[in-house]
């Protein structure tokens, strides 16, 4: 493995603190008894007198003086300062601690224990007085240190940021440690998914757990993950909806049930699309779809004020309102208000040619649902941006859902649309079997078609409707959608811990010849690689007036006896 001189430093240093005694991992608790957030907030608003606190966290700031010095450490909740002097946590003719531990042995990242007591400085900053210091982590790796400065007219510029959003996503704990922001994105998606929880279990809904490895995929129109399992010698499908096991368990004498599962579905990713995806399913005896809307207006109203105190969502520019009642449009209204054109009366043939007038993509494979559905997908969901309801699809569109009562060749069938995107589906679910058997045969003959997200048929789940499923509102919920709206995240890796990402390529390493080809002299070069640039695109992208400072500075630090270079040699290596 090939470290970094930062790297091999503070490995130098941990080697150090093992043999003065101090061990840079010990195993027993540390004891905390307060936070940064509430020295911050109750300190001086509240007069709490704070005394023998115990705190830990990670060094984010240091400011080494002589026999005294200011640092700052971030535990979950905030930052807070912290006055160290020698004598204090030395006590004893022994300095080691401070003259060479703290001094010289920790470094930012590294995370401490603290006992003391609360102050404020001069300067009006609240601070804690360290009379007792415990190294608990050693950091091996250095944080990116992002450094702020004010310009000529008093804005905060950030320097160094860790900004790269593949960075930021492949490296998410230390997006979470130097980006404050963050935490509170992932606070929000708990929040929401508690209130959530909250709201149907107050409504006497028993949430379940189905299984996740399938022998059939079903439920929704996607293509599956596929697996074996060898000791049944069977293939099996991680699923891509719990939909079939909730309506199971309705017909087992449940009257309501839901579950937050994890689906997945092998289709391409974006920034509204991860393979792996979280969403909350319902469903409810003795309801349909407009029952459920109701629920779906109340529930998420109920997210907003929870989350926020309003149920007005800042989302970029957009100001969405979840305020009960939404507007409503069945899908071929939503159409013909967009496009112009009533599709209602239009068979396969007639939707393609009109698909392919509006300039939506469509191909052969596909039937007239998926023509209906990709004409509404490019020339109306975009534009529905306030929380709307779309109703009543086309019987094609949707193989689990009960014909609608009063209109020919439509199912009961709603979905929420904002910002421009679903955020849940809802059925007045079918409940005769023999139709169900019709409509999976049905979506089989589009798999035949070549169709990959068609549907399979599922005796089991026909057998189960042959028992007798009472009339039931089913729902689904997609959890990443609505925080990315309730965070205003602009992607759905944004609200994901840990989004799937290709696999990480490592970087080439820059050779000489490759430094020199830019017009960097060789004798530079010693100062390149004890600069740690390792490619040629540091050199590139690097602010020219830094680098060349940069550069200067290491010189003279190097003490070699060379000449500089000009700020203008070094503007010509980027060129």
């Amino acid at each position: 493995m090939q470290l970094s001189e930062q790297e091999k430093v503070r490995r130098e240093a941990k080697e150090k603190m093992e043999e003065l005694g101090i061990n840079p991992y010990p195993s027993e608790p540390y004891e905390v008894n307060v936070s940064a957030k509430e020295i911050l907030e109750n300190y001086e608003r509240r007069k709490i007198d704070y005394k023998n606190i115990s705190i830990a966290g990670r060094i984010m700031s240091r400011r080494i003086m002589g026999s005294a010095s200011f640092a700052e450490i971030q535990d979950s909740t905030d930052r807070i300062q912290i006055y160290i002097r020698r004598d204090d946590i030395c006590p004893d003719e022994d300095k080691t601690l401070y003259n060479t531990v703290f001094k010289k042995l920790l470094d930012i990242g590294d995370i401490i224990g603290i006992k003391g007591y609360v102050f404020t400085t001069q300067t009006g900053e609240i601070s804690i007085h360290v009379t007792s210091l415990k190294v608990l982590s050693k950091s091996l790796r250095p944080l990116p240190i992002v450094k702020e400065t004010e310009d000529e007219q008093g804005n905060i510029v950030k320097h160094d940021a860790f900004a790269d959003p593949e960075l930021r996503y492949r490296q998410r704990y230390v997006d979470l440690i130097v980006n404050d922001h963050i935490k509170d994105t992932f606070i929000k998606r708990t929040r929401l998914v508690n209130s959530m929880r909250e709201y149907l279990n107050e409504k006497g809904y028993l949430e379940v757990e189905t299984p996740i490895l399938q022998p059939l995929y079903g439920g929704a129109a996607a293509k599956p993950f596929k697996t074996h399992h060898n000791s049944l010698d069977m293939t099996l499908y991680l699923r891509i909806a719990n939909e079939l096991y909730l309506k199971r368990l309705i017909v087992g004498g449940f009257d309501g049930v839901y579950e937050f599962s994890k689906d997945f579905r092998n289709e391409g990713m974006s920034r509204f699309h991860n393979p792996e995806f979280t969403q909350v399913e319902l469903y409810v005896a003795y309801k349909d779809y407009n029952w459920m809307m109701d629920l779906v207006e109340e529930m998420i109203e109920k997210v907003a004020l929870d989350i926020h105190g309003t149920t007005e969502v800042q989302v970029g520019k957009n100001v969405i309102d979840f305020k009960r009642p939404w507007k409503r449009f069945t899908m071929f209204e939503a159409i013909e208000h967009f496009t112009g054109i009533d599709i209602s009366e239009m068979n396969e043939e007639e939707l393609r040619k009109t698909a392919k007038e509006l300039k939506v993509p469509v191909d052969e494979t596909m039937g007239k649902g998926k023509l209906i559905d990709e004409i509404f997908g490019e020339k109306c969901e975009g534009q529905l941006i306030q929380p709307t309801f779309i109703t009543d699809y086309p019987v094609e569109m949707s193989p689990l859902a009960k014909k609608h009562r009063t209109k020919e060749g439509l199912v009961e069938r709603f979905e929420a649309i904002a910002n421009g995107k679903e955020i849940c589906n809802s059925f007045s679910e079918l409940n005769d079997p023999i139709d169900q058997r019709q409509r999976f045969q049905e979506q089989l003959e589009l798999g035949k078609r070549g169709d990959e997200e068609a549907m399979t048929l599922d005796e089991d789940f026909l057998r189960a409707l042959e028992y007798g499923m009472p009339p039931t509102a089913g729902l689904g919920v997609g959890i990443d959608r609505l925080s990315m709206i309730m965070t205003n995240s602009n992607s759905i890796q944004d609200v994901l811990f840990f989004p799937q990402m290709k696999p990480e390529r490592k970087p080439v390493k820059a050779t000489d010849e490759d430094f020199k080809k830019l017009g960097i002299r060789e004798d530079l070069l010693p100062i390149i690689h004890k600069m740690e640039i390792t490619a040629t695109k540091q050199i590139r992208e690097a602010n020219p007036n830094k680098l060349f400072n940069d550069i200067c500075g290491m010189r003279k630090k190097m003490k070699l006896e060379i000449e500089n270079p000009t700020i203008d040699e070094v503007k010509g290596w980027q060129k």
